[in-house]
């Protein structure tokens, strides 16, 4: 089975940054695309980036020229460098991976979601 484990939430003023890391772990043969959604008290979740394999990227319009995702092919890892955060910021941050296994084929796998709290 795979596993995706997130860290580096936490609570932050407005304007401060915050770094996220998840690594995906378990018998992996390779991973695709990766990506960070977020999910506010009373929304819908959201996706705020994604990368390819390749090193391609996309964001969310909100968070465009603040936020930048990287991975690490290597470590199985995706990051999320977060800067100038608002309190609009404020969610659960939720990574996602999808990933090929030998058995199970290609599938998306999420982790469990880290809180990302921004005081104004």
């Amino acid at each position: 089975q795979v596993q995706l484990v997130e860290s580096g939430g936490g609570l932050v003023q407005a304007g401060g940054s915050l770094r996220l890391s998840c690594i995906a772990s378990g018998i992996i043969s390779s991973i695709s695309d990766m990506a960070w959604y977020r999910q506010a008290p009373g929304k819908q979740r959201e996706l705020v980036a994604f990368i390819t394999d390749g090193g391609s990227t996309n964001y969310a319009d909100s968070v465009k020229g603040r936020f930048t995702i990287s991975r690490d092919n290597a470590k199985n890892t995706v990051f999320l460098q977060m800067n100038s955060l608002k309190p609009e910021d404020t969610a659960v941050y939720t990574c996602s991976a999808d990933v090929q296994t030998r058995i199970f084929g290609l599938r998306t796998y999420w982790g469990q979601g880290t809180q990302v709290t921004v005081s104004s």
